[in-house]
């Protein structure tokens, strides 16, 4: 949808408590995905979509739990229901789900035939947990690999040391997109992925075709690669969320349920304007 004035004062945040608080649209893609109440045990006292905003409000601002202004529920609630999420999948579900609406929008198939991978490394802090050091990008962390559709839309995410190369780090990502995206077959990526060791690792999900996007030779300074530019753009998005700046987890899992949230966040704000 183009940005006329008329959708710009539909859409202004200005109104809002904070800019990272959802409008009644965005709340209601996210809501229909909510766990219901239980029928059992004692009743819900907290409003999950203040809980919802609340973590997005980390995710925009990138402060600390603690941090949490007053107006949000306390800091220990709001805490536990993304550790609660995060480990039954919940965040990756609503991403799913958003996914597949945002194709049918852009009138493609639910489940996508080709993808673009990539990898960003992340320094970590001190907060522990595994990370390693990528002699390349020269810096201690762990790396953020990820594959999108053709759109840039997000299909998976794997978070490890950064000292596993990219070719060993994306077997497990690409093994994973297999199972639930059984047709995807072809996969654009840049030249660390070149050579047969990858496509062997693959050999016993059925044949993929990995073709290697290369950079124009003589080519110095910014190229806008085809294909390749795509994946790149989407960690830009994702760059836009201050929680991420850098890797401050403590674990691999919560800097991926981190990647979730914002692409949640994007995929909402999408689909509400649509």
């Amino acid at each position: 949808m183009p940005w006329t004035e008329a959708a710009r004062i539909q859409y202004q945040r200005s109104g809002l408590r904070y800019t990272s608080d959802l409008t009644d649209a965005e709340w209601a893609l996210i809501a229909r995905k909510m766990p219901p109440r239980r029928r059992l045990g004692r009743p819900r006292e907290v409003d999950l979509r203040e809980i919802v905003q609340a973590i997005f409000y980390i995710l925009s601002s990138g402060c600390q739990w603690r941090a949490l202004p007053k107006g949000f529920p306390p800091y220990s609630t709001v805490q536990g229901y993304f550790y609660a999420w995060r480990d039954t999948g919940k965040w990756q579900e609503i991403v799913e789900a958003l996914v597949r609406k945002a194709r049918r929008q852009l009138g493609r198939r639910p489940k996508p035939t080709a993808a673009v991978i990539d990898s960003q490394t992340a320094s970590t802090t001190e907060a522990g947990g595994p990370r390693g050091f990528d002699a390349g990008k020269r810096l201690h962390g762990r790396k953020r690999h990820i594959v999108t559709d053709t759109n840039g839309l997000l299909l998976a995410a794997y978070v490890h040391p950064a000292n596993i190369q990219d070719v060993h780090g994306a077997v497990p990502l690409l093994k994973d997109l297999r199972g639930r995206f059984p047709r995807l077959e072809h996969v654009f990526a840049d030249r660390i992925y070149r050579g047969k060791q990858l496509v062997n690792a693959l050999s016993d999900c059925g044949p993929w075709k990995i073709e290697i996007v290369e950079r124009p030779l003589g080519i110095k300074g910014f190229q806008l690669l085809p294909r390749r530019w795509v994946v790149e753009r989407t960690f830009a998005w994702l760059g836009r969320c201050r929680r991420l700046s850098k890797d401050f987890e403590g674990s691999a899992t919560t800097e991926l349920a981190w990647l979730h949230i914002a692409h949640l966040r994007l995929l909402t704000r999408r689909l509400a304007r649509a």
